[in-house]
């Protein structure tokens, strides 16, 4: 029987060795907590001049107080980075800041935005590989064949692992949900992308780039409208390639989240102070359902570190007996 690695423990420890925030959106029930497994902010690298929880290739140039560049304006180039270990998470949110920049007015192809079974393969969709398993989020700024759609235009496909990206029309016969997005090129306020996943339930895509702190909605889908069963181990991934016409496409940060629901709320509480003993009384009960959340929450941490605490002695335990029984 293989043990876990350290490595494999810290992974873990990743999700819970941070404070739970409040979530971005409007839902005060629900809170996240940091995947630092699956984000990355400057300066992206280790002290060997890796990264811990990422893999890169292609043509990807790492500038590390700045950006993360899959591709430079110039052209035939391809370029990834892919999480080293896959996000498991049931419920979740990304956050990606990105700049899609470069001279003249051609320029081409896009990016892509991964959660597949797959990793870290070059091919020709976005600089990743076809037929993937998973859903592709695509940033495409070039227009082949689409004729009434303004580009850039963003949109993503499920994909099932035999189905050929519908490169000729810009992934017409493949597009799930998608929206355009014109103005997101050279956009003069930080762009960002904003994907929320609750397993079995939504699948929603905001964008940043018309003005700060302003996001629009690109589109939001139920388990009634379309398939959003992503794969329950996948790996995160941005990609991106060049073709004749190019531009720099650029990662500045991705913040990933972990989101989870708490019991009661403080919503219910009434704002007509002892007016109304019931609603008092509800507010106090609501209160004290959340303090117990997290209460419980806090002790199921302390049982989590020390199981990983455990396992970690007895591996090393059992590593020193394996080399004792060498010699």
């Amino acid at each position: 029987m293989r043990l876990p690695t350290l490595s494999s423990l810290l992974c873990l420890a990743g999700l819970a060795a941070v404070p739970a925030s409040a979530f971005d959106g409007n839902d005060p029930n629900i809170r996240s907590i940091p995947l630092r497994t699956h984000s990355l902010s400057p300066p992206y690298l280790d002290s060997d001049f890796q990264s811990r929880w990422f893999d890169f290739g292609g043509d990807t140039v790492i500038r590390a107080d700045k950006y993360i560049r899959l591709t430079a304006d110039r052209p035939s180039q391809q370029g990834w980075i892919f999480s080293r270990v896959p996000l498991t998470a049931t419920n979740w949110q990304i956050e990606l800041e990105f700049e899609i920049h470069g001279e003249g007015n051609l320029h081409g192809d896009g990016f892509a935005m991964w959660l597949t079974k797959q990793r870290g393969t070059q091919g020709p969709v976005f600089g990743s590989q076809d037929k993937f398993e998973g859903l592709g989020i695509f940033v495409d700024t070039y227009k082949n064949n689409r004729p009434g759609v303004s580009f850039p235009y963003v949109m993503a496909m499920m994909g099932d692992g035999q189905t050929t990206y519908d490169q000729a029309h810009d992934g017409k016969a493949n597009e799930l949900a998608g929206c355009s997005a014109r103005g997101l090129r050279n956009a003069p306020v930080p762009t960002k992308l904003r994907l929320t996943y609750f397993q079995d339930k939504s699948l929603t895509l905001d964008l940043q780039y018309k003005s700060e702190d302003t996001w629009t909605n690109c589109f939001s889908l139920t388990p009634d409208q379309a398939s959003i069963a992503i794969p329950s181990v996948a790996y995160l991934g941005l990609s991106a390639e060049t073709g004749e016409l190019s531009d720099n496409h650029d990662i500045i940060s991705v913040k990933a989240e972990n989101l989870y629901h708490v019991k009661g709320s403080l919503r219910d509480q009434s704002t007509n102070g002892g007016k109304d003993s019931s609603r008092g009384r509800s507010g106090n009960k609501s209160g004290s359902q959340e303090k117990s959340s997290w209460s419980w929450f806090l002790f199921k941490m302390i049982l989590f570190f020390g199981a990983i605490v455990g396992a970690y002695f007895g591996w090393a335990v059992y590593r020193t007996k394996t080399r004792s029984s060498r010699f």
